[in-house]
């Protein structure tokens, strides 16, 4: 398929009208229609009212509650998912077969199998269409300074890196019924919570070969985890650890990788600016060295629209997208790889996890006391479990 024509502006629907398209994604979408690159077109919501005030909101000229009929008579060139996992394989599909760009939120698909599912309606045309998900943190200035610097070898040979993602959700949050299930959300904190930080990490750090993991349901009552850690290596030999948790009152985003000419590390909550970022030399790196590094430029925060400009290039210049295809499943894969780890309480290589895996199609692989009531037995809150 051709690129998208550059002069054109994307015919852009959004489906799912919630609180992450209100505050997120349509800030980001009117940003780059005032700049006449995108064309809001549509809002579709289960909830018709929902999606009509919405519609209203922003001067979108269409609303409604049927996706299909949706995608028959406006024929978008860019579909914005702002819905529940469970609804993004079937949604996906339907947008890349009506000939649509897919940009998908966090978690992208509640398995391998989804994900696969869906990249396969691509045809492996780069050129797309191809669905994208939402990894915003890899497109502040921040990380494309640094992914620069250590892709170049600046800092030497990376060592030894820590990823941490340590939120608080109270009750109330899974009040709400798709959170806490599998089926649903996909996974706990490790999927739903801490995927930006390890999607950064793994953008960073590159290819991963082993992950050792530990998960626990240590306080809320739902069927996945509430908070789970990991051990890392990297087919750099470079190891990392990475913890997740929704039990922490006092919360914090952080990555750091100590490499051989020097440590960089990134402390931020929900995203980042330049400033976040600090770079520390090892003993006898030259001034000017340092103050190279040190110079981020122009500073452009981690964001939805941070990402969707990039993703808006990439379109009309018929290029693949980071967060697609391949750049996008490794971090799932990554995911899914640490829970069968700590379900099974085995180390789980990359590639290992296909057809035929129990967590290739669900991430909780019916292991006792972690697979929904009828496959399993829910463990009680409290209770350490790791298989």
């Amino acid at each position: 398929m051709s690129p998208h024509p550059s002069s054109a502006p994307l015919r852009t629907a959004v489906v799912g009208t919630g609180g992450i398209a209100r505050s997120s994604h349509l800030p980001a979408l009117q940003e780059l229609a005032g700049e006449g690159r995108v064309e809001i077109v549509a809002a579709v919501d289960v909830d018709a009212d929902a999606a009509r005030a919405f519609a209203d909101s922003a001067g979108i000229p269409y609303a409604g509650t049927d996706l299909d009929g949706m995608l028959d008579q406006l024929r978008p060139d860019l579909v914005v998912l702002c819905t529940p996992p469970a609804v993004h394989r079937e949604q996906s599909v339907a947008a890349l077969r009506a000939g649509a760009w897919v940009w998908c939120e966090k978690p992208p698909s509640p398995s391998l199998a989804d994900h696969d599912a869906v990249t396969a309606e691509e045809k492996g045309d780069d050129a797309g269409p191809y669905a994208s998900i939402v990894f915003q943190h890899r497109f502040g200035s921040g990380a494309r300074h640094v992914r620069r610097l250590l892709q170049e070898g600046a800092f030497g040979r990376p060592l030894v890196a820590h990823c941490q993602t340590t939120w608080y959700r109270d009750q109330a949050y899974y009040a709400v019924p798709w959170r806490g299930r599998w089926a649903t959300e996909g996974g706990g904190p490790a999927m739903g919570h801490g995927i930006h930080q390890t999607d950064l990490l793994l953008d960073l750090m590159g290819e991963w070969s082993e992950v050792r993991g530990m998960a626990a349901r240590l306080v809320h009552d739902v069927e996945t985890e509430d908070v789970s850690t990991a051990q890392v290596r990297f087919a750099s030999g470079a190891v990392a650890t990475v913890v997740n948790s929704v039990l922490s009152p006092d919360e914090v985003s952080r990555i750091r990788i100590d490499c051989e000419r020097a440590t960089v590390e990134l402390t931020h909550l929900y995203g980042y600016r330049n400033a976040d970022w600090r770079i520390t030399p090892a003993p006898g790196v030259p001034a000017e060295a340092v103050e190279e590094w040190s110079n981020f430029g122009t500073d452009e925060p981690s964001s939805h629209l941070a990402q969707l400009r990039s993703l808006v290039d990439d379109i009309t210049a018929g290029r693949r997208h980071p967060t697609s295809g391949p750049g996008g499943r490794r971090t799932l894969e990554f995911i899914t790889a640490l829970y069968k780890s700590a379900f099974t309480d085995t180390p789980v290589r990359a590639g290992e996890i296909g057809p035929g895996d129990p967590y290739y199609t669900e991430l909780h692989g019916g292991a006792p006391d972690w697979a929904p009531a009828g496959l399993g037995t829910p463990a009680t809150p409290g209770k350490e479990e790791h298989a």
